[in-house]
């Protein structure tokens, strides 16, 4: 019965992080300290620095030629 209720918490829990979860990044990220964090932990994925930041830093094209 125990064990059952802390799975039926844990699952509730993690369902209201996941429908809420915009608004909590939003206000973890309104604090400059969590923010800072966030950016270089980011930063420090390959994946990220390698597929995203080139698009941020891209040459713009010229299209009327």
């Amino acid at each position: 019965m125990r064990v059952f209720m802390i799975l039926t918490v844990f699952v509730a829990m993690i369902s209201v992080v996941y429908k809420w979860r915009y608004k909590i990044m939003n206000a973890m990220l309104a604090v400059s300290f969590l923010r800072k964090i966030a950016v270089s932990i980011s930063m420090n994925l390959p994946s990220i620095r390698k597929n995203i930041l080139p698009r941020f830093f891209k040459e713009p094209t010229d299209s009327t030629t």
